[in-house]
């Protein structure tokens, strides 16, 4: 649309120009058929003027013509400059724009003048921009995801795995791990529960503590004494073990911890327990349960992933908002923030546009280059063609008044 509106400019000042040539013909033949009929002394200044007036006027006719065509078609040497000389234009127009936009001088000034970090804040400040980089980003994430090989991805996290449980010294990994649980005293609440565990184990199996007790017992005790000793012996084991259970401090409890700082240290000096480790490691850890372990989290991991990528309220897509938000308001705030970010763009701005100032150089000319000749020729005809065809209409004018000028100048001197 804007090329027809060009071209529909440039037809219009083409006609005017051309219409301008055609009234100044008109004029010389009109007043030259007078002249010998009825000559009259002013009649030769409107025929030094309109003759001029057309030689102006085909004069600047070729000039404007041969920049971008053959005049009427002739092969005329030095003509349609434009499509004869695209290379040398394309090659030009490169090393112009290089050495006077691209140099040190000029980008230095504007690119200080910019502040990227307060522009990207004002732009990740309104929703409908986080929105577009929150979607973008998960389409990107989505598609990377639906083109990886499982298969590939189990190998290789199978291999990563193996690799570093060959290279972890389990023993130190599994003896630090023991002591930081004991040091935070979080085994006491494994021993809380254990003790619950088996204080209902024991009031559900009282039957069968019963049951022992008679069958241990002598055939001439009566029923109930070994019904009353069991339930002695049920209601001692319940109280015992609730005393473990409720108390912190009990006996029980500083014995198992002592046990369990003793088993810490055997695990990391023992290299008895390094070698059992390691055997324990290697019958669990084969290639073959490596990998199936690994693809069968890859597939949970990416299936869960996948759905909430898919998601519009997804936790990850509001978690991913959240932080945009968050970082557009820290840099909005932040002065030091935003003049580190500000130098650190402006400097890699800097560096990345004279490092490769010279590709936008050859960019250009080959851009030109490639171009077909009469493409190059009407593009530039339809941006300059308009205004050149004033330089028409002036060398007309012009034309017309320096031959006035030069009849006026015979007349009166000679």
């Amino acid at each position: 649309m804007e090329d027809y509106e060009k071209a529909r400019q440039l037809k219009k000042y083409k006609t005017m120009a051309t219409g301008l040539f055609i009234a100044m013909a008109v004029i010389y033949f009109v007043i030259t058929f007078i002249i010998k009929k009825w000559p009259q002394n002013w009649m030769g200044y409107l025929q030094a003027f309109s003759e001029a007036g057309m030689v102006g006027a085909l004069a600047d006719w070729f000039a404007v013509t041969a920049l971008f065509h053959y005049p009427m078609g002739l092969r005329i040497p030095h003509t349609n400059l434009i499509e004869n000389s695209k290379q040398r234009i394309g090659n030009n127009l490169g090393d112009f724009v290089v050495q006077n936009f691209l140099n040190p001088t000029t980008i230095k000034p504007y690119i200080k003048k910019i502040e990227p970090a307060a522009l990207l804040a004002d732009w990740l400040q309104k929703p409908k921009n986080k929105e577009l980089l929150v979607s973008e980003a998960c389409k990107i994430i989505y598609s990377l995801l639906q083109k990886t090989d499982e298969e590939e991805v189990s190998r290789l996290l199978g291999s990563k795995a193996k690799g570093l449980l060959n290279e972890l010294p389990l023993n130190e990994f599994a003896a630090n791990s023991l002591q930081y649980v004991l040091k935070q005293n979080e085994h006491q609440q494994l021993i809380t529960l254990l003790a619950e565990k088996i204080k209902n184990y024991i009031l559900e199996n009282n039957d069968f503590i019963k049951d022992k007790v008679k069958k241990e017992s002598y055939f001439f005790i009566p029923k109930f004494v070994d019904n009353n000793l069991a339930a002695k012996i049920t209601q001692g084991l319940f109280n015992y073990v609730e005393e473990i259970e409720k108390q912190p401090s009990h006996r029980v409890r500083r014995e198992i911890t002592d046990q369990l700082f003793l088993f810490e240290e055997d695990l990391r000096v023992n290299p008895e327990k390094k070698e059992q480790l390691k055997t324990i490691t290697d019958k669990l850890f084969t290639d073959e349960s490596l990998e199936k372990y690994t693809s069968a989290l890859w597939k949970g991991l990416k299936e869960k992933f996948v759905r909430q990528l898919q998601d519009a309220d997804s936790s990850f897509k509001k978690y991913l908002e959240k932080q945009l938000e968050e970082f557009a308001q820290t840099l909005q705030t932040d002065k030091a923030l935003q003049q580190r970010m500000n130098s650190w763009l402006q400097y890699t701005a800097y560096k990345y546009i004279l490092k490769n100032s010279n590709n936008v150089g050859t960019l250009i000319s080959q851009t030109v280059g490639n171009w077909q000749g009469k493409d190059l020729s009407r593009k530039l005809e339809l941006e300059v063609g308009k205004d050149l065809q004033f330089i028409r209409v002036n060398g007309t004018l012009v034309g017309g008044l320096v031959g006035l000028i030069i009849h006026f100048i015979t007349e009166w001197l000679f």
